[in-house]
C-alpha cells in the first residue's frame, strides 16, 4: 500500500468509448456517445436523398448514373470524415444540390461543355478552394460581401432549383406564345410528381426523419403502381466506378481559362457553403462573436471533398443544411460525422436502386428544397432600396438567365452602383470593388453563362 502523503497514478480507462470521448471532447461539448450516434443517423436520413437525386441530375449531362452513385457516396464519406476528424463539427458534406444543377444545366447543357471537361474544372476549383482557404482569402471574400447579397443568393438558388424541379415534373413546359405554360395534368408522370410534392410536404411538416428520402421512395412506388415505371431488376450490386472514375479532362479544363473556373464554381460554392455553416453553427451555439471557431478547418473539408469528387466523378461538394436535423437531435461534435460517413459507404452498394429512380420522383425534392431555401429573404432590408433592388435582381436573374453566377454578378454590380449613387460608397468594401470589376469583365468580355 502506498504510504500516506504519496500519490498514485491512476490509469486512464482504455477502449474505444474513452478514446472517442477524449478525441471529440464529448463531455466538454455536453454530448454523449449514444447522442452522437443517433444524431448521425438522423443527419444521414435527412440527406440520403442525394444518393438518388445527384445521379439523376448529373446523368442528364451524359454521365453514367452508377459511376455517379459511387462518386457521390465516396466524396461525401471522405469530406464528412475530414469535417468530423479535423474540424470536430457535426456538419456533413456531399455534392451540393444547387451546384449539381449548375454543373448540368448551366455548364454542360447551357455552355455546351463536355462533362469530362467540367469535371476538370471542378478539380481545379477544388484545388483553388484549398489554396485560398490556407491563405485565408475565402474568409476575406465572405466578409466583404454584403448580407443582402448573401441572403438573396441563397434565395435565388432556391428559385432556380424549384424551376428545374417543375420542368422535370412537366409542371411547366415551353410555350412559343408565353415562353412558359402549365403542363398537361392528364400526363401520369405529372400526376405522380404532384403526388410526390404533397406526400413529401406532409412528411416534412409532420417532422418525420428522412422525409425527403421517404417522399422519393413513395413517389417511385406510386409510379410503379400506376404502371409508369417498373421495379429494378436488382437492388444491390458491387460498385461500378469505372464510368466516371478518373474520367476528368484536365487539359480541356485548362483551355477554358482560370476566369471561368473561378466564376462558375468558386463563388457559388462560397455563398452556399458559408450560408449553411453559419445557419447550422448558429443553431448549435458554435458561433462566437459572429465568427465560427476553426473556420479554416471547416472550409478545408469541402475543398478536399470537391477534389475527391472530381476524381471519382461528381460535382462540387459542400456542407449540407440537413445537418441541422442532426444538431437538433443532439449532435455537438464530429463523432456524428463518422456515422454519416459509414452510412454513405454502405449506400455504395445500392447503385441499381438509385439509377432506377425516375425524374418525376426526384422533381418534388427539387421543388421543396428550393422552397426551403427561400427563408433567407426574410433577412433582407426590403425598406432600403439600395439593399432591396440588388437582392431582387440577384433572385430573379438566376432562374431567368438559367445561371447562378450571372444572377450573382448582376447583384454585385448593381449593389456597387446604387450604393455609390445614394452617397453610401463607404458601404462598398475594397473586396466588393474588386469583385465588381471582375464581374464586369466577366459579363462584357468573357460572355460566361
Amino acid at each position: 500500500m502506498p504510504s500516506p502523503g504519496t500519490t498514485t497514478a491512476i490509469s486512464a480507462p482504455t477502449g474505444l468509448a474513452p478514446a472517442l470521448e477524449r478525441y471529440f471532447r464529448l463531455s466538454v461539448n455536453h454530448s454523449t456517445l449514444r447522442q452522437e450516434l443517433l444524431a448521425g443517423l438522423t443527419t444521414f436520413m435527412t440527406m440520403a436523398y442525394i444518393v438518388v437525386v445527384n445521379p439523376q441530375i448529373l446523368s442528364q449531362a451524359g454521365m453514367p448514373a452508377e459511376g455517379v452513385v459511387f462518386a457521390t457516396c465516396t466524396s461525401a464519406a471522405i469530406a464528412t470524415l475530414v469535417m468530423g476528424l479535423y474540424a470536430n463539427y457535426p456538419i456533413a458534406l456531399a455534392p451540393g444540390m444547387s451546384l449539381n444543377a449548375y454543373f448540368t444545366y448551366s455548364v454542360c447543357l447551357g455552355m455546351h461543355i463536355p462533362w469530362r471537361t467540367a469535371l476538370g474544372v471542378i478539380f481545379f476549383s477544388g484545388t483553388l478552394f484549398i489554396l485560398i482557404t490556407l491563405t485565408r482569402i475565402r474568409e476575406q471574400i465572405v466578409n466583404g460581401i454584403p448580407d443582402c447579397l448573401k441572403h438573396s443568393t441563397a434565395a435565388g438558388i432556391g428559385v432556380f432549383i424549384a424551376f428545374v424541379g417543375m420542368r422535370n415534373a412537366k409542371l411547366v413546359v415551353a410555350s412559343q406564345a408565353t415562353f412558359l405554360s402549365l403542363g398537361n395534368f392528364s400526363d401520369r408522370e405529372l400526376q405522380a410528381a404532384c403526388f410526390g410534392v404533397l406526400l413529401t410536404l406532409v412528411l416534412i411538416v409532420r417532422r418525420v426523419n428522412g422525409s425527403i428520402l421517404l417522399g422519393i421512395l413513395g413517389t417511385t412506388l406510386f409510379g410503379i403502381v400506376r404502371g409508369i415505371m417498373h421495379r429494378p431488376a436488382q437492388y444491390l450490386s458491387i460498385p461500378h466506378p469505372s464510368g466516371t472514375f478518373l474520367q476528368l479532362d484536365l487539359r480541356g479544363a485548362m483551355h477554358l481559362g482560370l476566369w471561368e473556373i473561378i466564376f462558375a464554381f468558386l463563388f457559388v460554392d462560397l455563398f452556399d457553403n458559408i450560408g449553411t455553416l453559419m445557419g447550422v453553427c448558429a443553431q448549435a451555439g458554435f458561433v462566437k462573436g459572429g465568427r465560427i471557431p476553426r473556420v479554416g478547418r471547416v472550409l478545408l473539408a469541402d475543398g478536399v471533398g470537391t477534389v475527391v469528387g472530381s476524381l471519382t466523378g461528381t460535382s462540387t461538394v459542400t456542407s449540407y443544411i440537413e445537418s441541422a436535423a442532426g444538431v437538433a437531435a443532439g449532435a455537438r461534435t464530429g463523432l456524428s460525422n463518422l456515422v454519416v460517413a459509414a452510412l454513405f459507404l454502405v449506400a455504395l452498394f445500392f447503385a441499381p436502386l438509385a439509377a432506377a429512380i425516375p425524374a418525376f420522383a426526384t422533381a418534388p425534392t427539387l421543388i421543396l428544397v428550393g422552397g426551403l431555401m427561400m427563408r433567407s429573404i426574410a433577412d433582407i432590408e426590403w425598406a432600403d432600396l439600395s439593399e432591396a433592388f440588388p437582392a431582387f435582381l440577384t433572385i430573379v436573374a438566376m432562374p431567368l438567365t438559367f445561371s447562378i453566377a450571372t444572377g450573382l454578378s448582376f447583384g454585385v454590380i448593381t449593389y456597387t452602383v446604387v450604393k455609390v449613387a445614394a452617397g453610401k460608397h463607404r458601404q462598398v468594401s475594397i473586396v466588393l470593388w474588386i469583385l465588381t470589376i471582375l464581374f464586369v469583365v466577366r459579363d462584357v468580355y468573357l460572355a460566361i453563362g
